[in-house]
């Protein structure tokens, strides 16, 4: 069975999957929301136990990418206030997350 598109959501041959290149860009979206505020900011460092230096290594990682959609899906009203800012369906958050989680497993990189 072929894969298809449907907006960000690959469906065919099994389970739908989120598209990995939309979950990257909204958790980088994520990312930049949280770094607009400070006090956004620091709760993420504070819970994740990272410092501004390893955050900086590592924005780019599917593991980190992912921890920052978690952080968001903890929290209702964080993730209502960025999906309604941002442009994306609270529904989406979730699928991205998985995408972003299954990447980090599959590729080994953090």
């Amino acid at each position: 069975m072929r894969d298809t598109f449907k907006g960000n959501r690959k469906t065919g041959g099994g389970a739908t999957r989120f598209d990995l290149e939309a979950a990257e860009a909204m958790a980088i979206a994520g990312l930049g929301f949280l770094a607009a505020d400070a006090g956004r900011l620091g709760h993420f460092l504070t819970l994740t136990g990272l410092g501004p230096a390893e955050l900086r290594a590592e924005a780019g990682s599917p593991r980190m990418l992912a921890a920052v959609l978690e952080h968001m899906l903890g929290d209702e009203a964080l993730l209502l206030t960025f999906t309604a800012n941002c442009g994306y369906a609270p529904d989406d958050v979730t699928p991205a997350w998985d995408a972003l989680v299954y990447e980090a497993a599959r590729s080994g990189r953090g």
